[in-house]
């Protein structure tokens, strides 16, 4: 019977693992805020925040796999470029991925 190797291989962390990176040095994101005839926002940003049914979030880079429906509020989004985007929503859905939030508003 062979010896199992007493110090464990560390799991390998490949670029792909990690949030994007601007300049400033801060984790950012992929976010898009469409209907079926308009986008409302779409690019990168450092945190994105709504409400659902349980009350308000926010999602930051790195956030856990998450889909839920969003009730009606205005959703903040922080851009890396620009100022504050506030965009007022009646209902929709959202799905967030790999650092990548995705909004289907009009639903």
């Amino acid at each position: 019977m062979a010896d199992a190797d007493p110090q464990a291989e560390a799991p390998e962390v490949t670029d792909a693992d990690q949030p994007v990176k601007k300049p400033g040095g801060k984790p950012t994101m992929a976010v898009k805020v469409y209907a079926p005839f308009q986008v409302y926002f779409e690019g990168e940003a450092y945190s994105f925040s709504a409400i659902n049914e349980t009350g308000p979030f926010d999602i930051l880079p790195k956030h856990h796999n998450f889909l839920c429906m969003l009730v009606p509020c205005d959703v903040k989004i922080k851009p890396v470029e620009g100022d504050e985007k506030i965009i007022k929503i009646h209902r929709a859905l959202m799905h967030v991925k790999a650092d990548r939030v995705v909004v289907f508003v009009d639903v």
